[in-house]
């Protein structure tokens, strides 16, 4: 008899483990990515170095320091870490609509640093939990959404950079 309570409790702690595993709500994740670009860092960092002009990325059509009274997609966020010595500067988003970006509570940074033979490497590393922050999330609002959505925000901004740097526009 003690033998079968003995098994039996441990077929019950292994079953509380798995279904704590199976509870648990969506994990943080994380995309980086980067880019070489044909310039100084110099003349990367005066593009990208002032948080309040994003004009540089893709999809961006006005940026404000000031909440405006305009009617749309629109992505709130505030800058938390500065430094200009270092190239780098750090942001959260505070307010978006998971239709525009399906994230939430998520961070950012942006890096400049030397490249080979005189290039600049731009780093772009955000962390974030899905749009959706329950169990069983809706298709559009999963990790695999949000990790596309980033992904695919940061490539292309990164390659829009890249292509208005070494062109000169």
């Amino acid at each position: 008899m003690r033998r079968t309570i003995a098994r039996a409790g441990v077929v019950v702690a292994a079953l509380a483990v798995l279904g704590a595993a199976w509870a648990h709500g969506p994990t943080r994740q994380k995309v980086r990515e980067s880019i070489e670009i044909d310039a100084p860092q110099a003349k990367v960092w005066a593009v990208i170095g002032n948080f309040q002009d994003m004009s540089w990325l893709a999809g961006v059509t006005k940026t404000e320091g000031e909440k405006g009274n305009d009617i749309g997609a629109t992505v709130d966020e505030e800058l938390y870490k500065y430094e200009p010595e270092m190239m780098s500067y750090s942001y959260r988003i505070t307010a978006v609509d998971v239709k525009v970006l399906p994230v939430t509570n998520y961070s950012s940074t942006l890096t400049v640093s030397p490249a080979p033979e005189g290039k600049t490497k731009l780093e772009w590393a955000g962390a974030f939990y899905r749009g959706f922050p329950n169990n069983d999330p809706p298709p559009e609002l999963n990790d695999e959404a949000a990790i596309k959505a980033v992904s695919g925000l940061y490539k292309a901004g990164l390659e829009a950079l890249k292509k208005k740097i070494e062109s000169g526009t």
